[in-house]
């Protein structure tokens, strides 16, 4: 086994080689076989029929009387000879005056015929020889009719050598062949896989070379560039995302070290409470802050986390309860009974930010609704305010990370531009989607779900 595996050949293209040779040596070699039999037997066919014809012909002219001494020889027989019962000759072709009895073979009692191959004349070449016997007016004798073999022999002579050295010269032709066209096929590979090895982490604008012909190589490329490019875009996400995080976190550092280093400077008590409350308030936003990035992070991940059918009402229900200090208070109109596959926590989280937001920007009315939409089999979630709204190009920015349309307030309300990106990553994890919707007045986020099938238990 181990010798086998280090024989066999290791590239495609030796394969396929190999292969393509050794199945049209197996077909040549059935249909030389093939032919070769079908040869034989036909010409071996063509001189039985030629003896035989003349061994009864001569038979039927012993039968009447009429048998010449001398016998005339037709087409295709190479000669013939009448023996009588004690052996002698009574007539022969004229190539056999004087020649002794073939005899050495005559039918069995019972027998009319008897056929067979050889060399009756022992310095003469192969015949096929028939025997019939013949009832006479002077008793029973035998009729013996040779045809020559010798261009049945030359015939499968000629065809073997021919077989013999046609038949390598066409296995080489289509190993060449073989070997040439896979060459061509599996260049394009070659050339992808040598563009693939010089892509890095810092060379992620590099494409492989697609091909002119649409075969599946060609597939192959577009795939793998296409791929390319999401792996880019995601390096490219990501670097903007450590970056864009980086200098969040930044800020209210900075702002703890300047407060810390003005308590040291200022060592007096009056101000300590103003500075702890301050610090605080900080060190709050900095949590929160990791606290969403570490959230982020796990989403990214997509780690796996505890699902199940969710009544979504009660879940609405639930965390409008657990929110405390709310500026505006939250409209509900919520219909019962709609349920969706989903992790609880995660819903819950994703409708904490959309919450939040409208309590950033609205005016004086924050509004929750909850239905379903037959037509699309979806439960939908809305948060509608009426704040200023999102301009119609900013409906797709606003869900970007660490993005604010309105960036000095948004500071001052303690957002890093995360809220509504969380809240469509667990979106889009829950099969769903999120989007800014149009509204007379102020903003209109909607989340849609597809709802559970039916016969889902509740937990």
């Amino acid at each position: 086994m181990r010798l086998a595996r280090r024989l066999w050949p290791g590239s495609v293209r030796a394969r396929a080689t190999l292969g393509a040779t050794a199945v049209v040596a197996i077909a040549l070699a059935a249909a030389s076989f093939a032919l070769l039999g079908i040869l034989h037997s036909n010409l071996q066919r063509s001189a039985n029929d030629a003896a035989t014809q003349q061994a009864d012909t001569v038979g039927r002219l012993a039968t009447q009387g009429k048998l010449p001494d001398l016998l005339p020889l037709a087409h295709g027989a190479d000669f013939i000879q009448v023996v009588d019962a004690e052996g002698r000759v009574v007539a022969a072709s004229q190539n056999l005056t004087g020649r002794p009895a073939v005899g050495h073979l005559r039918p069995h009692d019972g027998e009319l015929r008897a056929t067979w191959s050889g060399k009756p004349f022992h310095d003469e070449h192969r015949q096929r020889i028939v025997a019939v016997t013949a009832q006479t007016p002077t008793g029973k004798v035998t009729v013996y009719a040779g045809t020559s073999l010798r261009d049945a022999d030359q015939a499968d002579g000629i065809t073997e050598v021919a077989l013999g050295i046609g038949t390598p010269l066409l296995l080489a032709t289509v190993a060449l062949v073989t070997w040439w066209v896979t060459g061509r096929a599996l260049r394009p590979v070659e050339a992808i896989r040598s563009e693939v090895a010089e892509i890095t982490g810092h060379a992620l604008h590099r494409r492989v070379p697609v091909p002119d012909a649409q075969d599946e190589v060609a597939r192959l490329a577009r795939t793998m560039n296409a791929t390319l490019d999401r792996l880019e875009d995601a390096v490219v996400r990501q670097r903007r995302f450590i970056a864009d995080a980086s200098h969040e976190l930044r800020s209210p550092i900075t702002v703890l070290r300047t407060q810390l280093e003005v308590a040291l400077a200022h060592p007096d008590p009056a101000l300590w409470p103003d500075l702890v409350s301050e610090v605080l308030e900080d060190t709050v936003r900095l949590q929160d802050l990791a606290a969403d990035l570490l959230l982020l992070a796990r989403l990214d991940a997509a780690e796996p986390v505890e699902s199940g059918p969710l009544d979504l009402a009660d879940l609405c229900r639930t965390a409008l309860a657990a929110r405390h200090g709310d500026r505006i208070p939250v409209g509900m109109r919520l219909e019962p009974g709609i349920t969706v596959e989903g992790s609880h926590g995660r819903l819950t989280r994703l409708l904490t930010n959309l919450l939040d937001n409208a309590q950033r920007h609205a005016d004086e009315h924050i509004e929750l609704a909850l239905h379903t939409d037959a037509a699309t089999g979806t439960a939908v979630l809305e948060v509608t305010d009426d704040g200023p709204g999102i301009p119609d190009a900013d409906r797709d920015r606003v869900f970007e990370r660490f993005t604010r349309l309105d960036d000095a307030r948004s500071r001052d309300l303690g957002g890093a531009g995360l809220g509504l990106a969380i809240a469509r990553d667990i979106a889009t994890h829950h099969h769903g989607t999120l989007t800014a919707e149009p509204h007379p007045r102020g903003a209109r986020i909607v989340a849609r779900f597809p709802l559970s099938p039916p016969g889902a238990e509740m937990p």
